[in-house]
């Protein structure tokens, strides 16, 4: 077979954003989206025809497309080594994609290896074949002794007086406690303030350790689904993937027997996923499911906190943050005309 004569280039999405309709209408020709968080897009073209395309997202491969009468031809392998080396000239070795599992031994050619599967949705492989056991290796070095050993994970977006009661009553209920922060820097809060936050809200319980979160707890805000068009698919897969991980890889490193919830009283998305940690922990942990505490009739929320906060309303803050958090919030967002009592 004669080798494809290629040029490949890569175009910076986040500061030429205008540049993305190209990619944008061979990814649609292919039945695939763009996602909105590109950042670079790696491009192939032969003559001046664009033929193939992959984005890169920090160190998540996604939207991969090859033109339709070169597929068969070697274009996608070639295309992951020029976005590999993309990624490994920005400091990113530990690479992920997520694919339709069909694609899982075309990708596995190139040197990628399933995670977790959702079904016929989705599958999230990475480029090593030990990252998720290295992963569950430095977990286990936090291993506690006990019968109950509990989880939390949160996004802490920031953290309210509702995560604490949360952590309180589970560490109060358990041998010992792992609570993990979700690490991307997706929410309006950044990763180090959330994580800062979580660790001085629960430094008085001594039988809780904080994890900064990893790329194996999964964010939905930066989930690839560019080739997931229907929403639910999009949610389910999302969930689905992030509890096979923690329920096959992260809970047996430590131990853990329970994973502890909030209620939901406001987002669908959140109580879906509640209804996936229900389904696919049965008979493997035991979920439990604490309602919310309210304030002024109120279920606490983040969001609350949020908008708090945008419309500067810092004094009723304290009705629902941790003394801990306003500190720091206040710190962090407050003019300095405002003046902490």
């Amino acid at each position: 077979m004669t080798e494809l004569t290629l040029t490949f280039s890569v175009t910076d999405l986040q500061r030429y954003p205008q540049r993305a309709e190209p990619a944008r209408q061979l990814l649609a020709d292919s039945g695939l989206g763009m996602d909105c968080d590109i950042h670079w897009m790696v491009e192939a073209r032969r003559g001046g025809e664009l033929v193939g395309c992959a984005g890169l997202v920090d160190n998540v491969i996604k939207c991969v497309a090859v033109s339709e009468k070169l597929r068969g031809e070697n274009l996608s392998a070639r295309l992951l080594s020029e976005v590999q080396n993309l990624a490994l000239s920005h400091g990113y070795f530990h690479l992920f994609l997520c694919t339709r599992p069909c694609n899982r031994e075309r990708f596995q050619r190139s040197g990628f290896w399933p995670v977790a599967q959702s079904g016929e949705n989705a599958i999230l492989m990475e480029n090593t074949p030990r990252g998720i056991q290295r992963y569950c290796q430095s977990l286990s070095a936090f291993r506690q002794p006990g019968t109950h050993i509990g989880a939390i994970v949160m996004n802490a977006n920031p953290f309210t007086k509702g995560h604490r009661y949360l952590v309180e009553q589970a560490a109060f209920s358990c041998d010992w406690l792992h609570v993990f922060v979700v690490r991307e820097d997706a929410s309006f809060i950044p990763f180090a303030d959330r994580l800062a936050m979580v660790k001085n809200g629960v430094s008085g319980l001594p039988n809780v350790t904080v994890h900064p979160g990893s790329d194996y707890v999964i964010s939905r805000a930066t989930f690839p689904a560019y080739f997931l068009k229907d929403t639910g698919k999009v949610q389910r897969a999302w969930s689905e993937i992030d509890v096979l991980i923690f329920r096959d890889a992260i809970a047996p490193a430590l131990g853990i027997t329970h994973r502890f919830v909030g209620s939901e009283p406001f987002c669908k998305i959140t109580r879906q996923y509640n209804q996936t940690l229900h389904s696919l922990l049965r008979g493997y942990i035991t979920v439990v499911e604490l309602p919310r505490i309210k304030a002024d009739g109120q279920a606490i929320s983040a969001s609350e906190v949020r908008r708090l906060l945008k419309t500067e309303q810092f004094s009723r803050l304290r009705d629902i943050v941790p003394e801990t958090t306003f500190t720091h919030l206040v710190a962090r967002y407050a003019a300095a005309k405002i003046v902490v009592a």
